[in-house]
Protein backbone atom coordinates (compact mmCIF):
# COMPACT_ATOMS: atom_id res chain seq x y z
CA UNK A 1 0.00 0.00 0.00
CA UNK A 2 1.20 3.44 -0.85
CA UNK A 3 1.41 6.15 1.74
CA UNK A 4 -0.73 9.48 1.41
CA UNK A 5 2.14 12.26 0.54
CA UNK A 6 0.48 15.24 2.38
CA UNK A 7 0.74 14.63 6.19
CA UNK A 8 -2.32 12.58 7.38
CA UNK A 9 -4.61 15.06 9.23
CA UNK A 10 -4.92 17.30 6.23
CA UNK A 11 -5.49 14.23 4.09
CA UNK A 12 -8.72 14.03 6.43
CA UNK A 13 -9.66 17.36 6.38
CA UNK A 14 -9.24 17.17 2.38
CA UNK A 15 -11.04 13.86 1.75
CA UNK A 16 -13.92 15.18 4.30
CA UNK A 17 -17.20 14.32 2.33
CA UNK A 18 -18.55 17.95 1.29
CA UNK A 19 -22.66 19.11 1.46
CA UNK A 20 -22.06 19.97 -2.97
CA UNK A 21 -19.13 20.14 -5.23
CA UNK A 22 -17.16 22.90 -6.45
CA UNK A 23 -16.77 26.35 -4.75
CA UNK A 24 -14.24 27.67 -2.11
CA UNK A 25 -14.28 24.08 -0.19
CA UNK A 26 -13.27 22.15 -3.08
CA UNK A 27 -10.49 24.50 -3.99
CA UNK A 28 -9.49 24.47 -0.16
CA UNK A 29 -9.14 20.93 -0.38
CA UNK A 30 -7.18 20.56 -3.65
CA UNK A 31 -4.63 23.19 -2.02
CA UNK A 32 -4.31 21.03 0.92
CA UNK A 33 -3.56 18.38 -0.86
CA UNK A 34 -1.12 19.90 -2.83
CA UNK A 35 0.58 21.99 -0.18
CA UNK A 36 -0.23 20.13 3.10
CA UNK A 37 3.09 18.92 3.64
CA UNK A 38 5.13 22.33 3.55
CA UNK A 39 1.63 23.32 5.67
CA UNK A 40 2.68 20.63 8.33
CA UNK A 41 6.91 21.71 8.50
CA UNK A 42 5.50 25.28 8.39
CA UNK A 43 3.29 24.16 11.81
CA UNK A 44 6.58 23.15 13.07
CA UNK A 45 8.28 26.12 12.58
CA UNK A 46 5.74 27.65 14.54
CA UNK A 47 5.88 24.99 16.92
CA UNK A 48 9.25 25.89 17.90
CA UNK A 49 8.88 29.39 18.06
CA UNK A 50 5.73 28.85 20.70
CA UNK A 51 8.23 27.21 22.97
CA UNK A 52 10.86 30.02 22.95
CA UNK A 53 7.94 31.73 24.23
CA UNK A 54 7.09 29.54 26.94
CA UNK A 55 10.76 29.23 27.47
CA UNK A 56 10.84 33.02 28.34
CA UNK A 57 7.80 32.91 30.71
CA UNK A 58 9.52 30.49 32.56
CA UNK A 59 12.04 32.82 33.56
CA UNK A 60 9.65 34.46 35.24
CA UNK A 61 9.71 32.40 38.47
CA UNK A 62 9.54 28.75 40.07
CA UNK A 63 6.24 29.74 41.33
CA UNK A 64 4.38 28.89 38.04
CA UNK A 65 6.46 24.80 38.27
CA UNK A 66 3.53 23.45 40.34
CA UNK A 67 0.92 24.12 36.95
CA UNK A 68 3.37 21.18 35.33
CA UNK A 69 1.00 19.12 37.42
CA UNK A 70 -2.06 18.99 35.51
CA UNK A 71 -0.10 19.08 32.21
CA UNK A 72 1.28 15.67 33.89
CA UNK A 73 -2.05 14.18 34.90
CA UNK A 74 -3.47 15.40 31.42
CA UNK A 75 -0.92 14.12 29.49
CA UNK A 76 -0.64 10.75 30.99
CA UNK A 77 -4.28 10.19 30.38
CA UNK A 78 -4.29 11.01 27.11
CA UNK A 79 -1.37 8.48 26.26
CA UNK A 80 -2.91 5.69 27.83
CA UNK A 81 -6.10 6.46 26.07
CA UNK A 82 -4.58 6.81 22.62
CA UNK A 83 -2.69 3.87 22.69
CA UNK A 84 -6.24 2.19 23.81
CA UNK A 85 -7.42 3.49 21.23
CA UNK A 86 -5.82 3.31 18.58
CA UNK A 87 -3.13 0.33 19.32
CA UNK A 88 0.46 0.26 18.51
CA UNK A 89 2.54 -0.53 15.44
CA UNK A 90 0.84 -2.45 12.70
CA UNK A 91 -2.59 -2.08 14.01
CA UNK A 92 -2.09 1.64 14.18
CA UNK A 93 -1.04 1.75 10.10
CA UNK A 94 -4.96 1.42 9.88
CA UNK A 95 -5.54 4.60 10.87
CA UNK A 96 -4.04 6.00 7.72
CA UNK A 97 -6.36 4.43 5.48
CA UNK A 98 -9.59 4.26 7.53
CA UNK A 99 -12.26 6.84 7.81
CA UNK A 100 -11.82 10.44 7.96
CA UNK A 101 -13.62 11.12 11.05
CA UNK A 102 -11.03 8.37 12.46
CA UNK A 103 -7.98 10.18 11.24
CA UNK A 104 -8.91 13.14 12.57
CA UNK A 105 -9.55 11.90 15.73
CA UNK A 106 -6.57 10.57 16.19
CA UNK A 107 -4.64 13.54 14.89
CA UNK A 108 -6.79 15.84 17.36
CA UNK A 109 -5.21 13.69 20.19
CA UNK A 110 -1.64 13.90 18.87
CA UNK A 111 -1.89 17.71 18.67
CA UNK A 112 -3.22 17.80 22.16
CA UNK A 113 -0.33 15.53 23.37
CA UNK A 114 2.37 17.58 21.17
CA UNK A 115 1.18 20.72 22.54
CA UNK A 116 1.18 19.79 26.20
CA UNK A 117 4.58 18.31 25.64
CA UNK A 118 5.86 21.10 24.25
CA UNK A 119 4.49 23.32 27.12
CA UNK A 120 6.24 21.27 29.77
CA UNK A 121 9.44 20.67 27.99
CA UNK A 122 10.26 24.04 26.75
CA UNK A 123 9.01 25.37 30.87
CA UNK A 124 11.80 22.89 32.10
CA UNK A 125 14.71 24.01 30.01
CA UNK A 126 15.60 27.35 31.24
CA UNK A 127 15.22 25.64 35.24
CA UNK A 128 17.73 22.55 33.47
CA UNK A 129 20.23 24.78 32.25
CA UNK A 130 20.77 27.20 35.40
CA UNK A 131 21.36 23.73 37.56
CA UNK A 132 23.75 22.19 34.82
CA UNK A 133 27.75 22.39 34.93
CA UNK A 134 28.45 22.65 31.45
CA UNK A 135 31.00 19.92 31.21
CA UNK A 136 30.36 17.79 34.12
CA UNK A 137 28.60 14.33 33.74
CA UNK A 138 24.89 16.30 34.73
CA UNK A 139 25.14 18.01 31.55
CA UNK A 140 23.67 14.92 29.04
CA UNK A 141 20.10 15.63 30.49
CA UNK A 142 19.61 18.80 29.76
CA UNK A 143 20.36 17.40 25.75
CA UNK A 144 18.25 14.64 26.70
CA UNK A 145 15.42 17.44 27.52
CA UNK A 146 16.74 19.38 24.77
CA UNK A 147 15.95 16.69 21.87
CA UNK A 148 13.00 15.94 23.47
CA UNK A 149 11.32 19.40 22.99
CA UNK A 150 12.47 19.50 19.51
CA UNK A 151 10.89 16.29 18.60
CA UNK A 152 7.61 17.84 19.98
CA UNK A 153 7.95 20.94 17.49
CA UNK A 154 7.97 18.14 14.30
CA UNK A 155 4.48 17.19 13.77
CA UNK A 156 5.53 14.40 11.07
CA UNK A 157 8.26 13.05 13.12
CA UNK A 158 6.33 12.32 16.39
CA UNK A 159 3.14 11.34 14.51
CA UNK A 160 4.66 8.99 12.13
CA UNK A 161 7.11 8.08 14.12
CA UNK A 162 7.38 8.73 17.94
CA UNK A 163 3.41 8.01 18.80
CA UNK A 164 3.46 5.22 16.28
CA UNK A 165 5.11 2.90 18.66
CA UNK A 166 4.29 1.94 22.58
CA UNK A 167 7.93 1.11 23.33
CA UNK A 168 9.09 4.92 21.61
CA UNK A 169 6.07 7.14 23.20
CA UNK A 170 6.27 5.77 26.62
CA UNK A 171 9.97 6.42 26.67
CA UNK A 172 9.77 10.06 25.56
CA UNK A 173 6.67 10.57 28.07
CA UNK A 174 8.83 8.96 30.91
CA UNK A 175 12.22 11.34 30.35
CA UNK A 176 9.46 14.03 30.39
CA UNK A 177 7.77 12.46 33.17
CA UNK A 178 10.55 12.64 35.24
CA UNK A 179 12.11 15.57 34.02
CA UNK A 180 9.32 17.00 35.83
CA UNK A 181 8.59 15.83 38.65
CA UNK A 182 12.43 16.87 39.95
CA UNK A 183 10.80 20.19 39.53
CA UNK A 184 7.04 19.77 40.40
CA UNK A 185 7.51 18.15 43.95
CA UNK A 186 9.49 20.63 45.47
CA UNK A 187 7.00 23.26 44.03
CA UNK A 188 4.35 21.40 46.03
CA UNK A 189 6.50 20.18 49.11
CA UNK A 190 9.27 22.97 49.66
CA UNK A 191 12.24 21.79 52.03
CA UNK A 192 12.38 18.30 50.10
CA UNK A 193 15.64 17.16 49.63
CA UNK A 194 16.51 16.49 45.71
CA UNK A 195 17.52 12.53 46.89
CA UNK A 196 14.04 12.37 47.99
CA UNK A 197 12.62 14.43 44.85
CA UNK A 198 14.54 11.80 42.63
CA UNK A 199 13.40 8.55 44.07
CA UNK A 200 9.94 9.42 44.06
CA UNK A 201 10.36 10.54 39.93
CA UNK A 202 11.50 7.55 39.30
CA UNK A 203 9.24 5.66 41.12
CA UNK A 204 6.31 7.20 39.50
CA UNK A 205 7.75 6.94 36.03
CA UNK A 206 8.08 2.94 36.60
CA UNK A 207 4.19 3.34 37.48
CA UNK A 208 3.74 5.37 34.65
CA UNK A 209 5.32 2.68 32.11
CA UNK A 210 3.07 -0.31 33.94
CA UNK A 211 0.13 1.30 33.26
CA UNK A 212 0.84 2.03 29.52
CA UNK A 213 2.22 -1.73 29.07
CA UNK A 214 0.30 -3.55 31.32
CA UNK A 215 -3.31 -4.24 31.35
CA UNK A 216 -4.91 -3.71 34.98
CA UNK A 217 -6.81 -7.29 35.28
CA UNK A 218 -2.79 -8.64 34.85
CA UNK A 219 -2.50 -7.80 38.62
CA UNK A 220 -4.55 -9.71 39.66
CA UNK A 221 -1.31 -12.35 39.64
CA UNK A 222 1.09 -12.71 42.39
CA UNK A 223 3.98 -12.88 39.83
CA UNK A 224 3.44 -10.07 38.24
CA UNK A 225 3.25 -7.80 41.60
CA UNK A 226 6.25 -9.45 41.95
CA UNK A 227 7.67 -8.21 39.01
CA UNK A 228 5.90 -4.48 39.10
CA UNK A 229 7.75 -4.41 42.66
CA UNK A 230 11.25 -5.70 41.45
CA UNK A 231 10.69 -2.76 38.55
CA UNK A 232 10.17 -0.43 41.36
CA UNK A 233 13.05 -1.06 43.72
CA UNK A 234 15.69 -1.75 40.17
CA UNK A 235 13.99 1.89 39.13
CA UNK A 236 14.66 3.84 41.76
CA UNK A 237 17.75 2.17 43.24
CA UNK A 238 18.81 2.68 39.74
CA UNK A 239 18.60 6.77 39.59
CA UNK A 240 19.96 7.08 42.70
CA UNK A 241 23.36 4.94 41.80
CA UNK A 242 23.36 7.68 39.16
CA UNK A 243 22.48 10.44 40.47
CA UNK A 244 25.36 12.48 40.11
CA UNK A 245 24.41 12.72 36.38
CA UNK A 246 21.23 14.76 37.21
CA UNK A 247 20.77 18.38 37.66
CA UNK A 248 19.89 19.08 41.65
CA UNK A 249 16.93 21.23 40.05
CA UNK A 250 15.78 23.80 40.88
CA UNK A 251 18.92 24.78 42.65
CA UNK A 252 21.31 26.39 40.77
CA UNK A 253 24.53 28.72 41.67
CA UNK A 254 24.32 32.31 39.93
CA UNK A 255 27.52 33.60 41.95
CA UNK A 256 30.95 31.19 42.68
CA UNK A 257 34.18 32.63 43.10
CA UNK A 258 37.70 32.83 44.53
CA UNK A 259 39.92 35.30 46.24
CA UNK A 260 42.79 35.78 48.50
CA UNK A 261 41.05 38.39 50.60
CA UNK A 262 37.89 38.68 52.38
CA UNK A 263 35.91 42.03 52.90
CA UNK A 264 33.97 42.97 55.80
CA UNK A 265 30.50 43.03 54.64
CA UNK A 266 31.32 39.13 53.26
CA UNK A 267 32.50 39.33 49.90
CA UNK A 268 35.31 38.87 48.22
CA UNK A 269 37.99 41.82 47.87
CA UNK A 270 39.40 40.50 44.28
CA UNK A 271 37.84 37.60 42.10
CA UNK A 272 40.63 35.61 40.43
CA UNK A 273 40.32 33.26 37.35
CA UNK A 274 44.64 33.05 37.50
CA UNK A 275 47.18 33.80 40.23
CA UNK A 276 51.23 33.03 41.10
CA UNK A 277 51.99 29.93 43.86
CA UNK A 278 53.82 32.83 45.68
CA UNK A 279 51.48 35.58 46.61
CA UNK A 280 49.15 32.59 48.25
CA UNK A 281 48.67 32.47 51.95
CA UNK A 282 45.49 31.61 51.99
CA UNK A 283 42.35 31.09 49.26
CA UNK A 284 39.04 31.84 50.44
CA UNK A 285 35.94 30.61 48.21
CA UNK A 286 32.28 32.37 48.59
CA UNK A 287 29.46 30.87 46.18
CA UNK A 288 25.34 32.00 46.17
CA UNK A 289 23.03 28.94 45.87
CA UNK A 290 19.60 30.00 44.97
CA UNK A 291 16.95 27.70 46.71
CA UNK A 292 13.86 28.22 45.05
CA UNK A 293 12.15 25.02 46.20
CA UNK A 294 13.70 25.74 49.89
CA UNK A 295 16.56 24.83 51.75
CA UNK A 296 16.10 20.55 51.78
CA UNK A 297 19.42 19.86 51.38
CA UNK A 298 22.87 19.96 53.24
CA UNK A 299 25.64 21.73 50.85
CA UNK A 300 29.14 21.30 50.38
CA UNK A 301 32.20 22.88 49.48
CA UNK A 302 34.78 20.50 47.88
CA UNK A 303 38.18 21.59 46.97
CA UNK A 304 39.83 19.94 44.15
CA UNK A 305 43.38 20.16 42.20
CA UNK A 306 43.70 18.61 38.78
CA UNK A 307 40.68 16.43 40.00
CA UNK A 308 41.67 15.32 43.21
CA UNK A 309 40.47 15.91 46.27
CA UNK A 310 41.78 18.68 48.95
CA UNK A 311 39.74 19.80 51.43
CA UNK A 312 35.88 19.01 52.29
CA UNK A 313 33.35 21.57 53.79
CA UNK A 314 30.25 21.30 55.58
CA UNK A 315 27.42 23.52 55.56
CA UNK A 316 27.69 23.52 58.87
CA UNK A 317 30.83 25.50 58.87
CA UNK A 318 30.78 27.42 55.42
CA UNK A 319 27.20 29.06 55.73
CA UNK A 320 27.41 32.73 55.87
CA UNK A 321 24.86 34.86 57.45
CA UNK A 322 22.37 37.77 55.78
CA UNK A 323 21.99 36.18 52.50
CA UNK A 324 18.89 37.61 50.35
CA UNK A 325 15.59 34.95 51.05
CA UNK A 326 15.64 31.66 48.92
CA UNK A 327 19.30 32.35 48.77
CA UNK A 328 22.20 30.22 50.76
CA UNK A 329 25.69 31.68 50.85
CA UNK A 330 28.59 29.63 51.64
CA UNK A 331 32.44 30.10 52.41
CA UNK A 332 35.37 28.52 53.16
CA UNK A 333 38.80 29.08 53.43
CA UNK A 334 42.13 27.26 52.68
CA UNK A 335 45.41 27.77 55.21
CA UNK A 336 48.37 28.23 54.00
CA UNK A 337 48.99 24.87 55.85
CA UNK A 338 46.33 23.40 54.59
CA UNK A 339 47.64 23.89 51.06
CA UNK A 340 49.37 20.83 49.07
CA UNK A 341 53.17 21.76 48.20
CA UNK A 342 52.77 22.28 44.78
CA UNK A 343 49.74 24.50 44.04
CA UNK A 344 50.29 25.09 40.13
CA UNK A 345 47.36 23.05 38.29
CA UNK A 346 43.88 23.59 37.93
CA UNK A 347 41.56 24.05 41.01
CA UNK A 348 38.08 23.86 41.30
CA UNK A 349 35.80 24.35 44.00
CA UNK A 350 32.49 22.05 43.78
CA UNK A 351 28.97 23.42 45.48
CA UNK A 352 27.90 19.76 46.14
CA UNK A 353 24.37 18.46 47.97
CA UNK A 354 25.17 15.53 50.89
CA UNK A 355 24.22 12.80 48.04
CA UNK A 356 27.13 13.85 45.92
CA UNK A 357 24.87 16.26 43.43
CA UNK A 358 26.87 19.11 41.65
CA UNK A 359 25.08 22.25 42.18
CA UNK A 360 27.87 24.55 40.57
CA UNK A 361 31.57 25.49 40.45
CA UNK A 362 34.04 27.76 40.74
CA UNK A 363 37.18 27.60 38.89
CA UNK A 364 40.89 29.09 38.90
CA UNK A 365 44.17 28.41 37.95
CA UNK A 366 47.33 28.94 40.13
CA UNK A 367 50.83 29.05 38.36
CA UNK A 368 54.24 28.98 39.10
Amino acid sequence: MTQPEGPPVLDAIASAPAPGRGGVLDKGRQFLRKHGKRLWWLHSVYALGLGATVVTFAQKGFDHARWLAISLSLTWLLVVLFFRVFGSGARQEKVEFAHARVRLRFFAMTYALKNLYQGMLFFLLPFYWKSTTLGDVNSWFIGLLAACALLSTLDIVFDRILMKWRVLASLFHGVTLFGCLNLVIPALFPDTPTRTSLLCAAGITVVFFWTLHVPWRALRKKWVIALFFASLAAGTTGIYFVRRGIPPVPMHVPYASVGPQLLKDGRLSMEVKTLHASVIHELICVTDVVVPGGHGDKLHHVWRKDGGEVERWGEETTRAQGGPNGIVRLRSTLQKRDLPANLAGSWSVDVETEDGQLVGRATFRVVD
